[in-house]
């Protein structure tokens, strides 16, 4: 099911001045096939209306386009699934709801995270940060590569590494077992989108 090892996080502060959508149109024309819509501050309604443009603004794109923890939007705008906090709903609750062959996706930032996770049926976990970044401070410390490596020992879903990540650590990530890696301001501030995403994919292989 998950058929992606980039995953590109929305912010729409982090976009050098273009705007959100715009900035995932221009990761899509270079071969990103996942993004998360993630803008927490925003009220539903203009959540929503976010969600849906995305969602346009791709339809001619072989791209995902999960919501982070508003399973009540995903189906309002026909989404392709959910992306849930660690401390959200359990998946088994939101599955219920979303449509058939929904995807979802659970953040973890604990071993213990991870498990749970795993165990309530998640598709694929994100799991950091892995590397020192300003957008995860509020998680504490970089968890680092070991903690990375001792999940992927454990788990038998896809885990995407996030937190601070390169083109130029990306392969570390890999080498300790994740399935792909989670991408913020490395693509959405680049100067020049379409090569950032190219650099990802020199080292991931396939998007």
């Amino acid at each position: 099911m998950i058929d992606f090892r980039l995953y590109l996080v929305g912010d729409r502060n982090q976009c050098a001045g273009r705007s959100l959508s715009d900035a995932i149109l221009q990761a899509a024309r270079a071969g990103v096939r996942a993004v998360q819509v993630r803008e927490k501050d925003l009220s539903s309604i203009d959540l929503y209306e976010l969600a849906v443009e995305i969602r346009d603004v791709l339809a001619d794109f072989p791209c995902s386009v999960l919501i982070n923890d508003r399973s009540d939007i995903a189906i309002a705008a026909g989404l392709s699934g959910v992306h849930l906090p660690e401390s959200g709903m359990k998946v088994e609750i939101v599955r219920g709801i979303l449509p058939t062959g929904s995807c979802i996706g659970v953040s973890t930032h604990s071993l213990a995270g991870a498990h749970r996770a795993i165990s309530n049926g998640a598709d694929f976990i994100t799991f950091g940060p892995i590397f020192q970044t300003p957008s995860k401070v509020v998680y504490g410390p970089p968890l680092g590569i070991e903690a990375l490596r001792e999940v992927c020992l454990d788990m038998n879903i896809p885990v995407f590494a996030l937190g601070g990540i390169k083109p130029q650590n990306t392969q570390q990530c890999l080498d300790a077992g994740a399935h792909g890696v989670g991408v913020i301001s490395a693509i959405l501030s680049a100067s020049n989108i379409e090569k950032a995403v190219v650099d990802f994919q020199h080292v991931l292989g396939k998007l």
